[in-house]
């Protein structure tokens, strides 16, 4: 009796867009947009506490991990294959959405002419403007801070 041995099916490595230069570079353009990207932290009872991150205008391109610092990480690996495959399938990629765009950083108050002057002699004093004097005191009274300066 002879027997014949059978050849194991060949494991299929997963294929990567990113493995072609064209679709990589593209890729990479599209990385270098802004696109909201959100962070949670995941509390839910029966698991260890995770990060959960997503980004809004890339549909069901969702990652997680276990610190800020990995969440972000896996989320920009996300983002990668999302693009990747969109681009290598033709499929439409969204733009990033337009941030503030009915926000331009003005608005106009009226104020009594006491408080102007009390503000406008304050910003004299501080050797500032009385734009820059109102700004300081409207983002420490919301809590505001400029990207740049927040830890």
């Amino acid at each position: 009796m002879t027997t014949v041995e059978q050849a194991a099916p060949a494991t299929a490595q997963p294929h990567d867009p990113l493995d072609d230069p064209e679709i990589a570079a593209k890729v990479a353009e599209y990385l270098e947009k802004p696109y909201t990207i959100t962070m949670v932290r995941d509390d839910s009872p029966g698991g260890p506490p995770a990060w959960v991150v997503w980004v809004e205008e890339l549909r069901g391109c969702v990652s997680q991990g276990d610190t800020p610092e990995e969440a972000t990480a896996m989320i920009r690996e996300a983002m990668e294959l999302w693009i990747g495959s969109a681009v290598e399938h033709g499929d439409p990629i969204p733009p990033p959405k337009e941030h503030f765009p009915e926000y331009d950083g003005r608005f106009r108050v009226r104020v009594p002419a006491g408080l102007h002057e009390r503000l406008a002699r304050e910003a004299e004093a501080q050797e500032t403007s009385l734009n820059q004097l109102v700004t300081a005191i409207l983002a420490e009274g919301v809590g505001w801070r400029p990207a740049g300066d927040r830890d």
